[in-house]
């Protein structure tokens, strides 16, 4: 996703002559810099791209990818001076946004969170949703960036409030996806034409993007990822913690992150409509 995102603030964001980036993996800013050459200048750690922009941008894919990044010594932390500003657009718990706004804001540094709303193709073609957390001036500064990469951006409070909103997002979306999955097996089951049942669901109030767009992972047994399985199972799992924090009971939700925990280890890296596998999975 990071991909995307950068190839769109390269080509949309006004006066912006260079991107720095970084990757832990080689292979995307090598890509992006032959897409764009003269526009790409690639540093060898995340602490480079700091000391180098007053803005940074991170998406990583995961809390565990996030610590590695941020904390150890040489770090995104440690590279944090005065009136730099961190845009975090990963999805981590609400708890991990606030520590990272505490470290960063001690050391004379500004903090955003902007989880998206979006997988890969959304990225790609600047169709995000931004969930923010943090100060409205901070906000306004960034705005301009964020909707070269996105065609929405919401600003819902304070640090961790936005991550909250995209946890609530994924879980209802992750649920979704379950009933769907069930609803595609048993019509398989049935021996019911499933691309005809595919239309039924487009042509009535069930109708959305996610329905069309996943439904034929189901009938040609193909789920490339483009949002990874093992992620929303993450994101579901931190929205049921936040569940249980705030004494709410979500058995419909608990029900269906069961589903993405049996095919976790066999299915965990297809995208997340690969849990339609775990209908009758025992």
């Amino acid at each position: 996703m990071g991909k995307g995102m950068a190839s769109n603030l390269i080509s949309k964001l006004s006066g912006l002559e260079t991107l720095v980036v970084w990757n832990r993996g080689s292979e995307a800013c090598q890509s992006l810099s032959n897409q764009f050459p003269g526009k790409v200048k690639i540093v060898p750690t995340a602490a480079d791209v700091i000391k180098s922009c007053t803005i940074t941008y991170c998406m990583l894919s995961t809390e565990e990818a996030s610590t590695a990044v941020f904390d150890p010594p040489g770090g995104v932390f440690d590279a944090i001076t005065e009136g730099k500003v961190i845009v975090d657009c990963a999805t981590l718990s609400a708890e991990r946004m606030i520590y990272e706004n505490e470290r960063i804001t001690a050391k004379g540094g500004r903090f955003i969170e902007a989880p998206v709303s979006g997988s890969k193709v959304p990225a790609e073609t600047g169709q995000l949703i931004f969930l923010c957390g943090g100060d409205e001036v901070t906000y306004n500064e960034v705005s301009a960036a964020l909707d070269c990469m996105g065609k929405a951006k919401f600003l819902f409070g304070p640090v961790g409030q936005g991550s909250r909103v995209k946890l609530l997002v994924n879980m209802v979306m992750g649920s979704m996806m379950g009933s769907f999955a069930e609803g595609m097996k048993l019509g398989e089951t049935l021996d019911l034409p499933l691309d005809k049942v595919l239309q039924v669901f487009d042509l009535g109030a069930m109708s959305n993007p996610m329905f069309r767009m996943k439904g034929p992972n189901f009938i040609n047994d193909k789920f490339d990822p483009h949002f990874p399985l093992k992620h929303q199972q993450k994101d579901m799992r931190l929205a049921l913690d936040l569940a249980k924090q705030s004494n709410v009971e979500l058995p419909i939700s608990s029900k269906a992150n069961e589903a993405y925990v049996k095919v976790l280890e066999e299915s965990g890296d297809e995208d997340f409509s690969a849990v339609y596998k775990a209908v009758n999975k025992k």
